[in-house]
């Protein structure tokens, strides 16, 4: 028997919670952190990126654990050109009614005044949030992931990127396919934003987007004919299956 078009957003009774093993993800990222990043630097990276990192490390272990990090830059892109402190306050504004204690991570040249970056909103996310300013060449997607990792399971991350290269630099299948699983349960994704109106994001499941079974009757995730989706998001239908009575 066939019971079709189940929304993703109803738990079956087949589904199961994701398992997430945070402290395997962690190890993993960390020996990838490391070996990417301060055993094998790369020509264009200078001895103050390096300096960078440990300065980002301990700044981290000196605050509390964070509810939510925000690609800054990625996220203040996502509004109109010429504006994007507006966009990055709303978005942080956001998350701070919903009483989340919030890091975000920009670039220095945010800290400068000019069309782009408001003086004042800037001000206003920096009493909104913890901020940490790296230099305007550096490679922030470490530091984001980092910093979630380091915070604990609960963290999520606010970011359009889909980190194909970093999940490329990942030892082997398993582990890409674990970073991946961490990845889906824990990025949250603007699924709308209008300036001026309420910021909402994509609800991320509690469970598994896997065939799952529970003996008498089987859930399947699936994707519409013609359904386009990034990476980090999952199919929207399912298909239920029971035994024939």
């Amino acid at each position: 028997m066939f019971d079709l078009s189940c929304p993703a957003t109803e738990v079956h009774p087949c589904c199961v919670q994701t398992s997430m093993h945070h402290e395997l993800v962690l190890k993993t990222f960390k020996f990838f952190f490391v070996n990417k990043y301060v055993n094998f630097p790369l020509p264009h990276r200078s001895p103050e990126s390096f300096h960078e990192l440990e300065s980002f490390k301990n700044f981290v272990k000196r605050k509390p654990a964070f509810d939510v990090v925000i690609d800054g830059l990625n996220v203040a892109n996502i509004g109109i050109k010429g504006n994007q402190s507006q966009t990055l306050l709303e978005v942080v504004s956001e998350l701070e009614r919903q009483g989340l204690v919030i890091l975000v991570l920009g670039r220095k040249h945010m800290q400068r005044p000019s069309r782009s970056w408001d003086r004042h909103d800037m001000s206003l996310v920096q009493q909104k949030a913890h901020c940490f300013f790296t230099d305007n060449i550096s490679e922030d997607d470490p530091f984001l992931l980092y910093a979630t990792l380091h915070s604990g399971n609960h963290c999520n991350f606010v970011s359009r990127d889909l980190m194909r290269d970093h999940k490329a630099c990942l030892p082997d299948g398993a582990t890409r396919r674990l970073f991946f699983k961490w990845q889906r349960g824990h990025q949250l994704v603007l699924s709308s934003y209008t300036p001026g109106k309420r910021v909402r994001f994509q609800r991320i499941l509690s469970y598994d987007t896997i065939v799952q079974t529970n003996g008498g009757s089987w859930h399947i995730p699936y994707d519409e004919n013609g359904a386009e989706r990034c990476t980090y998001e999952v199919p929207q239908k399912w298909l239920c299956l029971t035994n024939a009575k």
